[in-house]
């Protein structure tokens, strides 16, 4: 009786396998506790089976939750499926979604410089690193957007608190 009110109790659905299935399998647990003189409601049952839904399920559970009526097994169940077809269909769009790309074939910039590495860097970056500073606050060259003046009045006039002094 014990393991079987615990078994009943830690059941969760992972998402393997079909969903009715896992609510049936539910649902004979609490036949055979019925056999043993322990009976739980429909009602019960159903929440509970609505507990052990992952978190996919959440949108269902709230709007059966808002529901003012009560689902019986077979509607719990025929719901539940269609959720899960549902969810399938969601999982393969944006699954294709993602594995689409507009630039296909084409390197990348950055893709050819981490294959190189940092010991391969070329005349032309050596001068890119050695190249004067540029304000990214009034584009200026010679300084940069914490040395900036125009920058630190801009700060004072809006109110803004100094920043730190770098050592």
């Amino acid at each position: 009786m014990t393991s079987l009110l615990t078994s009943l109790m830690s059941m969760k659905y992972k998402g393997q396998g079909n969903i009715r299935e896992y609510i049936m399998e539910m649902f004979h647990t609490a036949s055979k506790l019925k056999a043993l003189k322990i009976e739980l409601s429909e009602d019960l049952l159903v929440l509970m089976v609505l507990l052990s839904l992952p978190p996919q399920f959440s949108q269902f559970k709230i709007s059966y939750n808002c529901q003012k009526e009560k689902w019986t097994l077979n509607e719990l169940i025929s719901h539940c499926v269609q959720e899960e077809e549902r969810l399938k269909r969601e999982k393969s769009e944006s699954a294709h979604l993602a594995s689409t790309s507009k630039d296909k074939g084409k390197k990348r910039k950055y893709q050819n410089e981490a294959a190189k590495g940092p010991a391969a860097k070329g005349p032309a970056q050596k001068k890119q690193e050695q190249a004067p500073s540029v304000c990214f606050f009034c584009d200026k060259t010679g300084h940069m957007k914490k040395d900036c003046t125009k920058y630190h009045a801009w700060r004072a006039k809006k109110g803004l608190p100094k920043l730190p002094k770098a050592e």
